[in-house]
């Protein structure tokens, strides 16, 4: 546990092809189901902390044990760290995440702002009212990004734990759940 930002949940992978990296994860990794959601933006976007132009992305999500996987593809060209990662001419784990409670939350990001942390970008996921932001912690050669958001909430975590639930139960049928 990182006693900065809380227990790492989930490591995201910021990819080219999501199509391509979902077939690697399912088929070769044997990790899944994944559950796709398309053409997603955020609200309240700020990047390196000017509202700014959400990116266009694909989400995808699956656990392997107590730990989510996330796929990241951003489909423009708008500024943001998936964008930054990828024109470095990077692809793979960009971020881990800790989940918190919006108390949490907004305490952890008052310590940060306070302590001179650098944020990358944040916003809110529009529908849930999910909030993260990510950390520029990636400050050395192969260094990462920490993100945190209140995803433990009552109206947002049971999902998580139906996307848990799936790949405790997952046979290798239907690896690939499209959100709408």
């Amino acid at each position: 546990m990182s006693r900065l930002f809380g227990p790492i949940r989930q490591l995201g992978y910021v990819v080219r092809d999501l199509d391509r990296a979902l077939q690697y994860w399912t088929q070769t990794m044997g990790i899944g189901p994944f559950f796709v959601q398309r053409q997603v933006t955020f609200e309240e976007y700020r990047y390196r902390g000017q509202l700014s132009p959400p990116p266009v992305l694909s989400l995808a999500i699956a656990n392997s044990g107590d730990v989510q996987i996330e796929l990241i593809a951003q489909h423009d060209e708008r500024p943001s760290p998936y964008r930054e990662f990828l024109n470095a001419g990077r692809e793979g784990v960009q971020h881990v995440s800790s989940w918190l409670t919006r108390e949490e939350y907004d305490a952890v990001l008052q310590t940060l702002r306070a302590g001179g942390t650098a944020i990358a970008h944040e916003g809110t996921v529009p529908v849930v009212g999910l909030r993260f932001v990510y950390c520029a912690t990636d400050t050395v050669p192969g260094g990462l990004m920490y993100e945190i958001a209140d995803v433990q909430q009552p109206h947002i975590y049971p999902a998580m734990e139906i996307v848990a639930q799936a790949a405790r139960e997952w046979d290798g049928c239907d690896p690939i759940r499209e959100l709408l």
